[in-house]
């Protein structure tokens, strides 16, 4: 059985960089705790000849083939621009550098 302190809460919300107050703390407490516990059940199982996974469930992929075909011609992109030059989209300028 595995036993979770107030300084172990502690210990892990410092690590996230949160700030917890005294009741938080007590529940988080607890709640590991009853985390652990499950995971100390789960560890009792047999396994041996259980093949590792990444899903419980099948899983099929639904995305269509990736098939090439034409691109859209240049003035069709443009068209719907709010400026161009003909050849490119024209936007404002947001990165100031030395070298350009």
């Amino acid at each position: 059985m595995s036993t979770i302190t107030k300084a172990d809460v502690e210990y892990v919300a410092g690590l996230a960089q949160l700030q917890l107050d005294d009741d938080a703390k007590e529940r988080l407490t607890h709640e590991m705790a009853t985390i652990l516990n499950y995971m100390d059940k789960l560890n009792e199982l047999d396994t041996e000849n259980v093949e590792p996974m990444m899903h419980a469930m099948a899983m099929t992929n639904v995305f269509r083939e990736d098939v090439v075909e034409p691109s859209l011609p240049r003035d069709k992109a443009l068209e719907g621009a709010p400026s161009h030059d003909g050849e490119f989209f024209l936007v404002p300028k947001i990165l100031e550098t030395d070298n350009v």
